[in-house]
């Protein structure tokens, strides 16, 4: 490895950080954002499940385009790094709007409910799809850029374990009781946090002109990618992947608040599943060195499909079963998130190789499409199954519609999870490939 593709610690530990403020607002959103538009907004379970559908998939569209546009994009500051600073400030804004709730009708809460949220996920997506973007092109080397994604999701879950570790008491401290008040001053903290470390991100990388001036077409670029295989099948996994999280992410409160009878342990729970995906994640270099990119993404599936499957039989009183499971589930998905965005950067190699043409940005967004597709499924689904089971916010629940809980936290995610495996057992770029991929690309560009 040359001096020009190594990545120093301080570099690295700086790229994370966006991620962490990523996930001050994107986990916030998963995990908090159904019960707080069904138990404080006052909107119904089906109302919000198609809420998050919508919203999601119109998010995935804009994916796509903020891919084109960032590809297209030239500054002194480089393609990627600037959109991190221009969106800072008002994706910190719309995420206070987001949780902030206005005294209005059904139907104009509903209606705020849409413009503010869906304002939100573009300006998330005009963020997030340069971010992503911006590891294809700190360094050419693949083992550098695996290192650098185990950086990434290791302070993502940080980031995780912020929210979702202090949420609930913040909520509790800065409403005294009064809900409304407590998640809008608990979010305006967060934005606040996470427009600093944005700003820490696009100080501390930098881009090292592997991304070249995109030629040609929109539709030439699009068409590339459909023909690109191996991210057809990192797509879908991904897709498959985000669902699965997302499903138990987005039930948890309810989980704990209905079926265990204890929301008080709804935090630690999700504290401590998260640090056991930060170890994962911590881990994959190590795990990928051992095993191999392919064999630690399938072995992670296996693992998250039976940790889920087996939930379903614990009682709501097994304490430590649901937190042992949910550890060993979460230990999974580490891994999974961590190779999934290292194998975006890779299958960008694979489409220039083959082509001759590069759009990193859009192969990126794309990937990022996949889990926006994946959350507006999960999404749905949760407010639709709840709604089917018969749930009713803030009251004693019935016995079908803890049975609906169950499922969603369960079932549906292993699921997910058996599907995302045998989706991902198509793959084939392996490290022969990648070695190969590289020494031809190197040699292009030095002739």
């Amino acid at each position: 490895m040359t001096e020009q593709q190594r990545l120093s610690f301080t570099e690295k530990v700086g790229y994370g950080l966006g991620d962490t403020a990523t996930n001050l607002v994107w986990r916030t959103l998963m995990v908090f954002l159904p019960i707080f538009y069904t138990d404080v907004f006052g909107l119904s379970a089906a109302a919000v499940g198609t809420l998050l559908l919508v919203c999601r998939y119109w998010d995935g569209v804009t994916d796509i385009i903020m891919g084109f546009i960032a590809d297209r994009t030239n500054t002194r500051w480089g393609k990627f790094r600037p959109w991190i600073l221009w969106t800072a400030v008002p994706l910190g804004i719309l995420t206070v709007l987001t949780f902030t709730t206005p005294n209005l009708s059904d139907a104009g809460k509903l209606i705020y409910a849409y413009v503010t949220y869906s304002t939100l996920v573009v300006m998330y997506t005009a963020n997030n799809v340069p971010y992503s973007a911006l590891m294809g092109v700190m360094s050419p080397d693949p083992i550098e850029r695996t290192t650098l994604s185990a950086y990434r999701f290791f302070f993502a879950f940080f980031g995780g374990l912020i929210t979702t570790g202090l949420s609930i008491y913040l909520v509790q401290f800065f409403g005294e009781g009064d809900d409304v008040v407590g998640y809008k001053y608990t979010m305006t903290l967060f934005a606040v946090l996470a427009v600093a470390l944005f700003l820490v991100t696009f100080l501390t990388t930098k881009e090292r002109g592997q991304a070249p001036q995109v030629r040609g077409s929109a539709k030439d670029d699009f068409k590339d990618l459909l023909r690109n295989k191996p991210w057809l099948i990192v797509f879908f996994t991904g897709l498959l992947f985000v669902t699965m999280t997302t499903l138990k992410q987005g039930v948890t409160m309810y989980y704990f608040k209905y079926f265990v009878g204890r929301i008080d342990l709804a935090a630690a729970f999700m504290v401590t599943g998260l640090l056991a995906a930060m170890l994962g994640a911590a881990l994959t270099g190590k795990l990928t060195a051992w095993l191999g990119k392919r064999r630690v993404m399938r072995y992670s599936f296996v693992l998250a499909l039976v940790s889920s499957a087996l939930l379903y039989f614990v009682s709501g009183t097994d304490i430590i079963a649901i937190f042992v499971l949910s550890m060993v589930n979460e230990f999974s998905t580490g891994p999974i998130v961590a190779l999934f965005f290292a194998m975006l950067a890779d299958t960008a190699d694979y489409s220039e190789w083959k082509t001759g043409r590069r759009a990193t940005g859009l192969v990126y967004s794309a990937g990022t499409l996949s889990l926006k597709f994946g959350t507006g499924i999960a999404g749905a689904l949760t407010g639709w199954m709840l709604t089917l089971f018969g749930y009713v916010a803030n009251v004693t629940q019935t016995t079908e519609s803890l049975f609906g809980i169950r499922l969603l936290i369960s079932v549906f995610p292993a699921v997910a999870a058996l599907l995302g495996l045998l989706v991902f057992r198509l793959y084939r770029i392996d490290a022969a490939l990648l070695q190969k991929i590289q020494y031809e690309l190197a040699a292009r560009k030095a002739a």
